[in-house]
């Protein structure tokens, strides 16, 4: 082995221990400390604290193909590393508890639905979820699967829930960020008999953990507020259940929906900071909201952070946070998109969670049941004031 491949193999010289390695992160309690710990191996003299990024096709593997390192389709260490620290953050000290990471948000909300569920099967998705969830019922119904759907609002998929296989959760909902019961939806779902899935996207594990809530599956795109620097394309699901999770680990293996070792480490390594990020941008996003609300305009602003906004009770029941995003409706087209082209501080992209705020109109895409002056805000980690005065002055800007 080359002097410059023998730290790595020294990193990785044994798979099992480095899957096994305990993690600072399993004895804190404070939010911030577990994500700066989380996913650690034991430190070893002269070696980095988190190693990096491991490139594999195949490893070495002489003999019986068994042990956890065989192929990177299969399984690749920078992963494990990963996927333990986001199962500590979604399931803190609880055993048996399986993380899978994968390339794209997408792809983790495909693996679960399309591992679980058959032909002639029901499932429940949100009518006002994420936008591509209309794609994935083509799919699902091309392949003799029924799919019903509600709105998260007011737990209205219990009503359609009889005979399901199961029940797609996403709250708060995005962009209309309405919240659901998750406690209620999950408990009327097991009595039937259908596996409970939640998109934990929006409110990253900091600010809520549906396995703990009851949940089979917590799954989310990564690439929004839990890495949040706009530069990785990630996803995960998270489980308890080791058959179900067999299943979705299957699907990954099949179609191949792997994340590149750079991007799972760029991912890890941006998660220490998660709690600072979580800390900074949801107590911007109220003050944002509030000054919303305060606009001499109606704006029909919700974040479920506001006392007045319909989702803020059971948000404060079942969340520990209420998110970075904030919407809000302008009178019309003409006028958002003058909004947003007044603003200086805030980018006009698509997504949330990022460090740099950004703000769309979501009716341009499609697919939303929005108004046409729909506006979705990502609040960032800029200064509270500043950001405040650019919003506020934009809207000023706008109005003429």
């Amino acid at each position: 082995m080359s002097e410059a491949n023998s730290g790595t193999g020294r990193q990785h010289e044994d798979g099992a221990r480095a899957r096994e390695a305990l993690s600072g992160a399993a004895t804190a309690t404070g939010e911030s400390t577990r994500a700066v710990r989380a996913g650690l191996p034991q430190p070893v003299k002269h070696e980095p604290t988190l190693p990096g990024p491991v490139f594999a096709a195949h490893f070495h593997l002489p003999g019986d193909p068994t042990g956890p390192y065989t192929y990177g389709r299969d399984e690749n260490p920078t992963w494990t590393h990963l996927e333990r620290a986001i199962g500590e953050l979604e399931a803190p000290g609880t055993d048996g508890v399986e993380t899978l990471a994968f390339a794209s948000g997408m792809a983790a909300i495909s693996s679960v639905l399309f591992s679980q569920l058959r032909a002639g099967d029901a499932v429940v998705l949100p009518s006002d979820g994420y936008q591509v969830l209309p794609l994935v019922r083509a799919q699902l119904e091309a392949y003799g699967i029924e799919v019903r759907t509600a709105p998260t609002g007011g737990d209205a998929q219990l009503d359609v829930l009889d005979g399901a296989r199961l029940l797609w959760i996403e709250t708060p909902s995005n962009p209309g960020l309405d919240v659901c019961d998750v406690r209620r939806l999950v408990g009327a779902a097991h009595a039937r008999g259908a596996l409970v899935a939640v998109d934990n996207t929006l409110a990253t594990p900091l600010g809520q953990r549906p396995l703990e809530l009851g949940a089979d599956f917590s799954v989310a795109s990564g690439t929004k507020q839990l890495t949040g620097h706009g530069d990785i394309l990630l996803g995960y699901v998270t489980g308890r259940d080791a058959e179900v999770m067999a299943a979705v680990r299957r699907w990954r293996k099949i179609v191949g929906a792997i994340p590149g070792p750079m991007e799972a480490w760029l991912a890890h390594r941006s998660i220490a900071t998660l709690g600072l990020r979580v800390e900074r941008q949801n107590a911007t996003a109220l003050t944002v909201a509030e000054a919303l609300r305060d606009w001499p305009e109606q704006l029909d602003v919700r974040y479920p952070g506001l006392p007045t906004d319909p989702s803020h009770k059971i948000a404060s029941q079942q969340m520990r946070g209420y998110g970075c995003v904030v919407s809000f409706t302008l009178p019309s087209r003409a006028r958002a998109d003058r909004f947003l082209d007044a603003l200086r501080l805030v980018d006009d992209a698509t997504s949330f969670g990022g460090v740099r705020s950004t703000a769309e109109r979501r009716g341009r895409w499609g697919g939303d049941a929005v108004p046409e002056g729909f506006i979705r805000l990502s609040v960032g980690a800029e200064d509270p004031g500043d950001l405040v005065a650019d919003v506020l002055r934009a809207l000023e800007a706008s109005a003429g």
